[in-house]
């Protein structure tokens, strides 16, 4: 994480000239748009709903300690042992012991942000550990070596075509068009890696406290086999991944499954409390809960930013992003893209890492809408603003100061105001084309390249106003 630096200018820059990745985005983002609203309409408690998950978040936030203590608990209670990991590094660590300790030659993998985020793969397959994503987006993903580019989608960035000459390419297969045969395809490729492996990784969708259990809510049943089939399951969870209680989980699944797929409910919903039991058929004969903080309470710490943590990871923001429908995800430089992406990664990496996310947004308020938990996104991009505006390591920080004041400086002066004006319009004459002007010179040049920009008139509102008026008189 320490060499990671977002440069999301140069990334977008380069999405936006990407026609095949425009298709891509805007087939699959129009298509969840309407499954979602449809789920939303059809669903009369929704917006009670989305305030009472809010709420149970902004509690558990409040007294995170507690609920992480009594999570621990129960976890060791129900038979599984429970890891603390302060960073991406001892997170990593702690699951390659657990790998080495039984001798692990081949790991299966469910979908994990949290995995993503901490390079888990890498530190594995350093170590000489097979690694294998069993999601299909993310199987895709890992066959391409990209990041994901959605947090429920990873793989929206890539059209059937894509996905035919990559399996062709990586699994010597013939070419496919068709969902279904490239379905297929997975599905015999990942059935012989479930039946081997030796250890099983997930992430958790919420983790119960006064219960021990974690939920993971998926469509494809490669995370029932990724937790069931090997004899060791490791999960690995953000410190915000806990509620309180086990009837909260209604709310939750409601909120997060309409919001993610625009489903009622998901095919699979799983229930994991410990290891397999005596009188269990399947299961592991371990279970592992890694608990990492990474960043996260240096987020709880600021007031201003700590709802930032009650995000459930459903991706709805994303899709209803124009900035993300038009540049995708890996132009932001992370594992979390779009408008969550914009207020997460500067926190974890730091804002020196990241100073151009916050400015990734136009601030239409879209996201804060359809956030199943009520996150005001908007707020919180204005106050990493603030602190990239404020932070002197920021060069962008002293120019963006120097011309806020000199405009200000312009607007409280009437007479500097009006030779401002006067000499604005003369100045602009090489650049002026009906009106309007064109290909003014940098920086004003990021403006003109993509639009145009209106001209300053010969003569001013203000005068304008006075003549109108003495001929009133």
């Amino acid at each position: 994480m320490e060499d990671i630096k977002v440069n999301f200018e140069k990334n977008s820059a380069t999405a936006l000239k990407d026609q095949n990745l425009q298709r891509a985005l805007n087939n699959a983002i129009n298509q969840f748009r309407n499954v979602r609203s449809r789920a939303v309409r059809e669903f009369e408690e929704w917006e009670h709903l989305r305030a009472s998950a809010r709420k149970i978040k902004e509690w558990t936030i409040e007294h995170l300690d507690d609920y992480l203590e009594m999570l621990e608990a129960n976890v060791i209670k129900a038979g599984g042992t429970v890891h603390w990991a302060s960073d991406a590094k001892e997170a990593c660590e702690i699951i390659l012991d657990i790998a080495k300790k039984h001798n692990v030659k081949s790991v299966v993998k469910s979908k994990s942000m949290a995995t993503e985020e901490i390079e888990l793969n890498h530190s594995l397959e350093g170590a000489g550990i097979k690694v294998v994503e069993t999601d299909l987006g993310e199987y895709i993903i890992q066959l391409a070596n990209e990041r994901p580019s959605h947090i429920i989608a990873p793989a929206i960035h890539k059209t059937r075509d894509d996905i035919s000459k990559l399996f062709v390419e990586k699994l010597h297969t013939p070419y496919y068009n068709e969902p279904e045969q490239l379905t297929k395809i997975a599905r015999e490729k990942l059935r012989s890696e479930f039946l081997n492996a030796d250890m099983g990784v997930s992430g958790v969708n919420f983790a119960v406290a006064e219960t021990g259990t974690i939920v993971i809510v998926e469509n494809e049943g490669n995370a029932r086999l990724t937790t069931t089939v090997p004899r060791v399951h490791v999960a690995l969870m953000g410190i915000e991944k806990v509620i309180p209680r086990f009837e909260d989980l209604p709310t939750f699944l409601n909120v997060l499954i309409r919001s993610a797929t625009g489903q009622k409910l998901s095919t699979y919903v799983s229930f994991i409390t410990g290891p397999k039991r005596n009188s269990d058929v399947d299961g592991p004969d371990e279970f592992h809960l890694v608990i990492m903080d990474n960043g996260r309470s240096k987020i709880l710490s600021h007031e201003e930013t700590r709802e930032s943590l009650y995000c459930i990871r459903c991706g709805a923001c994303l899709y209803i992003c124009p900035v993300y429908k038009k540049v995708g995800g890996h132009s932001y430089g992370w594992v979390y893209p779009g408008p969550i992406g914009a207020i997460i990664t500067p926190q974890l990496l730091g804002i020196d890492k990241a100073p151009e996310l916050p400015f990734a947004s136009s601030l239409c308020g879209a996201c804060k809408d359809v956030c199943p938990v009520k996150i005001d996104i908007p707020k919180v991009l204005l106050e990493l603003r603030s602190r990239v505006i404020s932070d002197r390591r920021v060069g962008a920080g002293f120019l963006q100061r120097f011309a806020v004041k000199l405009w200000r400086f312009t607007m409280e002066n009437k007479r500097i105001y009006n030779f401002a004006s006067q000499l604005s319009y003369f100045v602009q004459k090489p650049w002026m084309r009906h009106g309007r002007l064109t290909s003014l010179p940098f920086p004003f040049s990021r403006w003109t390249k993509k639009r145009d920009f209106p001209a300053v008139a010969k003569t001013s509102f203000r005068k304008q106003w006075k003549e109108i008026k003495d001929l009133e008189g």
